[in-house]
């Protein structure tokens, strides 16, 4: 399952979330990520120093606004952090693993 080439449906109001099972489906395409108290999606990312942190976070804000899906980031020397979940349902839809692998996708 290639998550990183779909791209982010924004979900409608009102839309569900995720079943475990729907979860642990997807995790299968994003190891690397942790479902966090079956809401939110967590990933930490090191690198060599802040700017490369720092450039990191600049082509994943691109990502962000190209999918019209934006993750919450944290950044300091020679890291960077995402949390992702869908704000309009308050947790985690299919677009927030597509985000994930997207991520994903540039931190190779």
């Amino acid at each position: 399952m290639d998550l990183a080439q779909d791209t982010c449906i924004p979900c409608q109001d009102g839309g569900g979330t995720l079943t475990r099972d729907e979860q642990q489906e997807l995790m299968t395409a994003v190891p690397l990520w942790t479902v966090v108290d079956d809401h939110h999606l967590q990933r930490r990312w090191s690198f060599a120093d802040f700017q490369t942190a720092l450039d990191w976070i600049n082509r994943a804000g691109r990502i962000c606004e190209e999918q019209g899906h934006h993750a919450d980031f944290l950044l300091g020397w020679g890291y960077a952090e995402a949390e992702i979940h869908t704000h309009k349902v308050n947790g985690l839809t299919r677009a927030d693993f597509v985000l994930a692998a997207k991520l994903d996708a540039i931190a190779s």
